[in-house]
């Protein structure tokens, strides 16, 4: 069932204003985009073993449900909420630089929501269903920057499309993959994507991913105009609540380090100039 149909008279009003914000925002970036400016070569080919329309299917499924659980638990966030405003007007302004990293994002129909909840998370799911936790935003007294690079960075992942990947290769690797798909035919492996729906919460990224997604989310956080010197100090915050005997399950996915914070210090030179650009 098409969620937004099921659901357009509670919260349309709200995810109107936030599509007329992004569209506004693509309008006015008139001046042609700059190439990419941090390294991460092509994404993994093994994702084109997975049909992405079935994938952003079963993701959109999953967020639906996700939400009614929300709302029959009073914890989802109206539209008036300014909270989830502030998102929005996040989102408004990084949606339009998605393009130029997946051309699949021109067909999304993105949603932002916020759920009331002290649990330390914030994803992104294929198809681009955004969803943040309270907690994130509380607990870590993120600023507009911070919240932003948070939001690059779980939309880099969709972007970048590492759930298909990983998706693929939990079917097998190299030459046993590519044999199944040619026996079995690609909707076997869209069946697969299908059945993942209540996985791709907790879909564990490699390493390598993670990089990605960091390098990806900061270039985009910068083109939207949010200072790309925030990434360093959300990791070092995720640090300092990661310490404790009982950090937060997002760490067990996202974790924190020297090495992470290193990586994104070097390349915040990077994106500097595309930062000053969209604030000019």
């Amino acid at each position: 069932m098409c969620f937004l149909c099921g659901t357009k008279h509670a919260v349309w009003p709200g995810r109107r204003a936030f599509l007329l914000a992004a569209a506004g925002a693509a309008a006015v970036a008139v001046a042609p985009p700059l190439r990419a400016q941090v390294n991460v070569g092509p994404s993994s080919g093994l994702r084109n073993l997975v049909p992405a329309d079935e994938l952003e299917g079963a993701a959109t499924q999953e967020y639906a449900k996700l939400l009614a659980q929300a709302r029959a638990k009073g914890v989802l966030a109206p539209p008036g909420s300014p909270q989830l405003q502030r998102l929005r007007r996040i989102a408004a302004r990084l949606i339009p630089q998605a393009a130029q990293w997946n051309e699949r994002t021109r067909q999304w129909r993105w949603e932002v929501n916020l759920m009331d909840t002290q649990q330390i998370n914030a994803f992104c799911m294929p198809g681009g269903k955004i969803a943040f936790y309270t907690g994130i935003l509380q607990q870590l007294k993120l600023t507009d920057d911070e919240a932003a690079m948070i939001m690059g960075h779980e939309m880099a992942h969709a972007l970048r499309e590492h759930a298909r990947a990983r998706i693929a290769k939990s079917q097998g690797t190299g030459t046993l993959l590519s044999l199944g798909a040619q026996l079995l035919g690609l909707g076997q492996l869209g069946d697969v994507a299908a059945s993942i729906g209540t996985q791709l919460l907790s879909l564990r990224f490699s390493r390598d991913d993670e990089t990605d997604a960091d390098l990806v989310g900061l270039e985009l956080a910068a083109r939207g105009g949010y200072n790309p010197q925030a990434a360093v100090s959300l990791w070092q915050k995720m640090a300092r609540a990661g310490a404790g005997a009982n950090g937060p399950s997002f760490l067990s996915t996202h974790p924190s380090g020297p090495d992470r914070i290193q990586r994104l210090q070097a390349n915040v030179p990077k994106v500097q100039g595309l930062y000053q650009r969209a604030r000019s």
